[in-house]
């Protein structure tokens, strides 16, 4: 690469008010980055754990559950987690149901390899469930299609609008099951063949980013407004504090003894290759 080059680096996050407040000052070039240019890709977080399996993009987030199928290509940064201390996914129906009747329907899930679907199958054990996009599965169920689902991002917030019931919030019980340790959802990736030193500068950029949006949150939370599929500026400021917070700057010791249980228990239940080791993982940065 020349000195007068720009590397470019793909940045693959999900349209939703929490990543675009995170990637707010890496987006709007708020502080310089030298030698890189970043271009940001939007893609539901399900297609991002497929195309991190191509190594598509060189930095991307991703669900932890899909993590071990990367790891060989992709380095876990230590910033930008998305945990749930005392929230998480939830299980809910339009139906006044009991848990043990949902878990003998069929649950509509966002994705086979998203964090929600192994926390359901870790609460609820082999469920039959069938695979909907995040932003359908309310509607799917207000239609009667399918009995009850498993809601993330801002439907988290929104659920009780739908007049909607709660069965479970997976967050809670990972928490109450997991000495209050927070529930691991979903981090960011950087490609391993970019180099260990381009690795560690493009992690603190990414951290950088995040700092500079909690410092500066109303140009921030402005930014973000545009991915929050109609809520509200309340919704969208609670929404981003739900998921961009100082675990988001470091998961913290008791965030990566998380990261390796909850991969662990998927192994136990044959969700994740039991050759994949929790005790090697990088979080660059750490």
């Amino acid at each position: 690469m020349k000195d007068n080059q720009l590397r470019t680096i793909r940045v693959g996050h999900s349209p939703d008010p929490d990543d675009a407040f995170m990637f707010h000052a890496l987006t709007t070039g708020a502080f310089e980055t030298p030698g890189y240019a970043f271009e940001h890709v939007l893609l539901d977080i399900e297609t991002l754990n497929q195309k991190a399996q191509n190594c598509e993009f060189e930095v991307s987030a991703v669900s932890i559950h899909a993590y071990p199928e990367i790891s060989s290509d992709y380095a876990l940064m230590n910033c930008g987690a998305s945990m749930g201390e005392g929230y998480g996914p939830m299980l809910v129906s339009k139906k006044k149901l009991t848990l043990e009747e949902a878990c003998n329907g069929t649950i509509a899930v966002p994705g086979l390899k998203t964090s929600a679907y192994m926390a359901l199958r870790l609460a609820c054990g082999d469920v039959d469930i069938a695979v909907v996009p995040f932003d359908e599965i309310i509607p799917r169920i207000e239609s009667g299609e399918f009995e009850s689902g498993v809601i993330i991002h801002e439907g988290q917030l929104t659920w009780a609008d739908h007049d909607l019931n709660l069965l479970l919030d997976l967050g809670i019980w990972w928490n109450e099951n997991n000495q209050g340790w927070p529930l691991p959802l979903g981090g960011n990736v950087v490609r391993r063949d970019l180099g260990e030193e381009a690795c560690k500068k493009i992690s603190e950029w990414v951290k950088m980013s995040i700092e500079y949006s909690i410092r500066n949150p109303v140009a921030a939370l402005e930014f973000a407004m545009q991915w929050g599929r109609g809520i509200d500026s309340e919704t969208n400021s609670k929404f981003v504090q739900m998921y961009v917070n100082e675990r988001t700057i470091d998961y913290g010791d008791d965030g990566r003894a998380s990261v390796c249980k909850f991969l662990k228990d998927g192994q136990n239940i044959g969700l994740i290759d039991s050759g994949f080791s929790t005790e090697e993982i990088d979080f660059v940065g750490a």
